[in-house]
C-alpha cells in the first residue's frame, strides 16, 4: 500500500499588500523588494481572520477535488507556527468545523518545513493502515510581523494550502520523505519571546520579541547548501537524476535562494513552480499553494515526478519526492 495525494486546495485572504504600499510603511521601494526578493505582493488576512479560517477553506478545497467527505478522513494534521491559540491545537477547531467527526487532529510545529513534516508523519500513518489523511499549511503570518522591520516585513504573508494523503495500490505516490535539522542554528529565525523560556511581558512587548527575527545573510547561505544537498540525497535514495524531475516545488522563500538551488543542481527554471511574486513567503503554507496551482495548471499530470523542498526555522530542511 501507498500513500498518494488524491486531492488539493488553497486560499488565500482577499487584502493585497503590494510593494507599493510597504514603501508608505518603512523606508523600502518596490525596486528594491522584487530585486531582492522577487516578491511583487502578499496577502493579509483580514480583520478576525485567523489561521484556522484560511486552513478551513483550502481543506474544503482539497477534500472537493479527492472527491472524498470529511467525515471520511481518519487525521487531520496542521503544520502551523501561527495558530488560532497557544492551546488547544488549531487542528482541532479544523476538525470540529470540517465535521470531520472519525479524525484525530493534531498540529505540527516545523515552520517552513511543517507541510513537508505533516506530509511525512501522513505517509507513514497511511502506510501503516489509515485511509485517509487531511494535510494542511496555514499561517497567517501578519500576527507574528514587526512592520516597523524593513529585512522581515517585506517578506511575509498569509495564506493555506492543503492535500488529501490516501492509501492506494500501485506504482504512484509518495516516494520517499527526508527530513533533517539543525538546532545548533536557531537563533538565525526565530520569535523569541512569548514562549516558556522569555514570556509575555511589558519588555517583551515593547521590544517586539514576540515579532519575526532572521539573520538574513547567513540565512540565504545555509538554505542553499541544504536545499541543494537534500534534493540530491532524494533522487540518489530513488535511483533517479536531475532530469527525471517533472516539477521542482521548494518553499517560495526568496527567488534568489531558488535560483540558485537550480542552478547548483543544473534544473532549468521552467521546471521549479514559483509564484512566491503573488504571495511573499507563507511559511508552512508556501508548498502546499504552490503545489495545488501547479496541479490546477496543469503543469503536474499523472506519472509527473515531483520534488517538494523546504527550508525554515528550527533550522530544519526537507524534502519529498512523489510519482503523481
Amino acid at each position: 500500500m501507498r500513500a498518494r495525494i488524491t486531492g488539493t486546495g488553497s486560499y488565500a485572504p482577499a487584502k493585497v499588500l503590494a510593494n507599493a504600499d510597504l514603501e508608505k510603511m518603512v523606508a523600502t521601494s518596490d525596486e528594491w523588494i522584487t530585486e531582492r526578493t522577487g516578491i511583487r505582493e502578499r496577502r493579509i488576512a483580514g480583520a478576525g481572520e485567523a489561521c484556522s479560517d484560511l486552513a478551513l477553506k483550502a481543506a474544503q478545497r482539497a477534500l472537493e477535488a479527492a472527491n472524498i467527505g470529511a467525515a471520511d478522513l481518519d487525521m487531520i494534521l496542521l503544520a502551523t507556527c501561527t495558530g488560532d491559540y497557544p492551546l488547544p491545537a488549531t487542528a482541532c477547531l479544523i476538525q470540529h468545523r470540517l465535521g470531520a467527526t472519525r479524525a484525530a487532529a493534531c498540529d505540527l510545529s516545523a515552520a517552513c518545513c511543517g507541510f513537508v513534516y505533516a506530509l511525512s508523519v501522513a505517509d507513514a500513518y497511511v502506510r501503516t493502515g489509515m485511509r485517509h489523511v487531511l494535510v494542511i499549511g496555514s499561517e497567517v503570518m501578519s500576527a507574528i510581523t514587526d512592520w516597523t522591520d524593513r529585512n522581515t516585513c517585506v517578506l511575509f504573508g498569509d495564506g493555506a494550502g492543503a492535500a488529501v494523503v490516501s492509501a492506494v495500490e500501485g506504482a504512484r505516490g509518495i516516494l520517499s520523505t527526508h527530513l533533517r535539522s539543525d538546532g545548533a542554528l536557531w537563533e538565525l529565525i526565530a520569535v523569541p519571546g512569548g514562549g516558556s523560556r522569555t514570556p509575555l511581558s511589558e519588555k517583551v512587548l515593547a521590544e517586539k520579541l514576540n515579532c519575526l527575527k532572521m539573520k538574513g545573510n547567513e540565512t540565504f547561505k545555509v538554505a542553499v547548501r541544504t536545499l541543494e544537498e537534500i534534493a540530491r540525497e532524494t533522487l540518489a535514495a530513488n535511483s533517479l537524476r536531475v532530469e527525471d524531475l517533472d516539477l521542482y516545488v521548494p518553499h517560495q522563500a526568496n527567488v534568489r535562494i531558488l535560483k540558485a538551488v537550480a542552478d547548483r543542481l543544473g534544473l532549468p527554471l521552467e521546471k521549479v513552480m514559483l509564484n512566491l511574486d503573488r504571495y511573499g513567503n507563507t511559511s508552512a503554507a508556501s508548498i502546499p499553494i504552490a503545489l495545488d496551482e501547479a496541479v490546477r495548471q496543469g503543469r503536474i499530470k499523472d506519472g509527473s515526478i515531483v520534488m517538494l523542498g523546504a527550508f525554515g526555522a528550527g533550522l530544519t530542511w526537507a524534502s519529498a519526492l512523489i510519482r503523481w
